[in-house]
């Protein structure tokens, strides 16, 4: 792959060959048992490695970061067109999901105020899936109110050290390395005084305590740092500036959780769901007017969803700058997912209510833990709440009525 951006029609027929040509067959359809690690073994494990190092190889897990960090220096659409060609297929793209925080969060981050060092030590690997990252942002005392943090980081000349506590980290348990706001300074304000610094997570410092969730599946896990190091050179961007760098890892964050499928609104067509359970009258259409209008309503938002996010993208002319509309994109998503998971209970009735059981299929034992675990989306990565003040301020540029730090 050359740094030149190729013709939008030569580029797709690029993709669908490589794909005919390299996604393991095997694979079709699996994203989701290999994202669970279900029924993994044996041939899908060797299978899915294969896939996964091809795919970096060709850039094509980060598509849009620069060649030399591991991507391959594509637009917004040429990425487009690679999953639009992947879901073809029943292919998938397991990178950002093997990177935890990496590719979605702080490998973007780090492209816009890492060293150049730092960029060449840390996003190749993000851009290959070999290393699982996390993130330490709340604590105990300092959820929606960030700024209050208490984790603080000490300079001890080479190094820094950490003493503190993470909570809702995703992934912590099993990630490799670690990016985290930490207070620098604790005499200056609360907004300031902070910094982001990077540290591996396998070091006699650093212990985390998985937190149960009612789903029954939880990436969250509490983290306790006692005299954990960080290297003097992993302090990203500047020093006590990192409520700025923050923010914006934050907007990162949003920006990835809008994409047009959006959390928990993929899969099966919720009409043809909708025939199989409530049934149909004699014209094949559902006989239940209320029900038909409340799904038409849910399809038109997420139809208005995506067509959103490609006005947004066709606006930029495929460069698509994070920016505070991340927010809006956010909260609508949120909506679309928690309605569809709302839905989906209700057309399923009573079997759509089963926690175990031979009386019970996969996809319905999934929809009750996925109805609970998408409440979630109106909480995480930035309140709902949070979401309508950003847009308040920084969009319709209402006045400040929040406490300033």
């Amino acid at each position: 792959m050359t740094d030149s951006k190729p013709k939008i029609d030569d580029f797709r027929l690029e993709v669908s060959t490589w794909l005919e040509e390299n996604f393991p067959k095997s694979l079709n359809g699996k994203a989701s048992e290999l994202s669970l690690g279900k029924n993994v073994s044996g041939k899908l494990v060797e299978d899915s490695d294969t896939w996964r190092k091809n795919l970096a190889a060709q850039g094509w897990g980060t598509p849009t970061w620069p060649l030399e960090y591991g991507g391959a220096g594509l637009s917004q659409k040429h990425a487009q067109i690679i999953n639009e060609e992947m879901h073809k297929r029943g292919a998938f793209n397991p990178i950002p999901m093997l990177a935890g925080m990496g590719v979605t969060m702080v490998g973007p981050t780090i492209l816009e105020y890492g060293t150049e060092a730092q960029k060449r030590r840390h996003l190749p690997r993000m851009a290959s899936g070999e290393i699982f990252w996390c993130l330490g942002y709340s604590e105990p005392g300092a959820g929606s109110d960030l700024a209050s943090l208490a984790t603080k980081a000490e300079d001890k000349g080479d190094h820094w050290l950490i003493n503190g506590q993470k909570v809702w980290t995703s992934g912590a348990d099993i990630a490799q390395w670690c990016g985290a706001l930490v207070r620098t300074d604790p005499k200056a304000k609360k907004r300031s005084g902070i910094s982001f610094v990077m540290f591996p997570m396998n070091q006699p410092g650093v212990r985390t305590r998985p937190v149960k969730l009612i789903s029954g599946d939880s990436p969250f896990c509490e983290m306790f740092f006692d005299d954990a190091k960080a290297e003097k050179d992993e302090l990203l961007g500047d020093l006590n500036d990192g409520w700025s760098l923050g923010k914006r890892l934050l907007q990162h964050e949003r920006q990835s959780q809008t994409g047009e499928g959006g959390p928990a609104t993929g899969g099966e067509f919720l009409g043809d769901i909708a025939k199989r359970y409530v049934g149909t009258n004699e014209n094949g259409t559902l006989e239940d007017t209320d029900l038909r209008l409340r799904l038409a309503n849910h399809l038109m938002d997420e139809k208005a969803h995506k067509l959103t996010i490609r006005r947004i993208m066709a606006e930029a002319k495929g460069n698509v700058e994070v920016t505070a509309v991340a927010s809006i994109l956010k909260n609508s998503a949120t909506d679309v997912a928690q309605s569809r998971t709302e839905l989906l209970m209700e057309l399923m009735g009573s079997q759509g209510l089963g926690w175990e059981g031979d009386e019970y299929n996969q996809d319905e034992l999934a929809s009750v833990r996925m109805w609970l675990g998408v409440k979630a989306m109106s909480i995480y990565g930035g309140s709902y709440e949070v979401q309508k003040n950003i847009i308040s301020k920084n969009i319709l540029g209402l006045p400040e009525t929040t406490q300033k730090g």
